[in-house]
């Protein structure tokens, strides 16, 4: 489980098929072979390491369904480790299964931000809402608006020099990972589950008498 906040941004070093090696150094700090680590929001398994940077392998379906098949050497990427026990939650609940890529379409100035719209495949945009999270590249962001098949961010000057999104251009393919409360939600209120009533926010706990 990540928080998609992101903690440094890495250096692609090698990107054969099947793996990658990434440059990083706070990621670095108390990592295990077998620990998992976000890259571009996709959590991967880290299979080797040093102290200047570390290896993953990709499956072929994490390659049909992320942006990874696309890096190079020398690109950046987007890192974070799994949320400590205890830890702050500054984003949302990120589990890195990667839904579906989209494209990036429209990047318009406001001000100190940038207003970036995504498209997005139906399995990704039926659980996105106004005002609700979602990550990009694996970083928790907040949907300021919709349409049928797409959806925008407002990206602070922060986020824009601290990770991966700062430098992306139109056309560029992201990771986008919807809210997981969204899919539950999606699940429980369906016509199979009997719709969302009263009693079953409270017993969830959504609820106080």
């Amino acid at each position: 489980m990540f928080t998609g906040i992101v903690e440094e941004i890495g250096k692609v070093t090698a990107a054969p098929t099947g793996r990658l090696a990434v440059a990083a150094r706070e990621v670095l700090a108390g990592m295990k072979p077998g620990n998992s680590i976000a890259v571009n929001g996709v959590c991967l398994t880290v299979t080797d390491f040093n102290n200047k940077s570390f290896a993953v392998d990709v499956m072929p379906e994490t390659l049909r369904r992320t942006n990874l098949g696309l890096l190079h050497t020398g690109d950046s990427v987007n890192l974070e480790r799994p949320l400590a026990v205890g830890g702050q939650v500054g984003g949302h609940f990120v589990q890195g299964h990667i839904d579906a890529t989209g494209k990036l379409t429209t990047i318009i100035p406001e001000g100190e931000a940038l207003l970036m719209r995504f498209t997005a495949p139906p399995e990704v945009m039926r659980f996105t809402v106004a005002k609700g999270f979602i990550a990009v590249d694996g970083i928790s962001l907040t949907i300021v608006d919709k349409s049928a098949d797409s959806f925008a961010i407002s990206l602070v000057g922060f986020t824009r020099s601290n990770t991966v999104l700062g430098s992306r251009r139109l056309g560029d393919i992201v990771n986008i990972e919807a809210d997981v409360l969204g899919k539950y939600v999606a699940q429980f209120t369906s016509a199979k589950q009997g719709g969302l009533t009263a009693d079953f926010l409270k017993e969830h706990g959504f609820m106080v008498n």
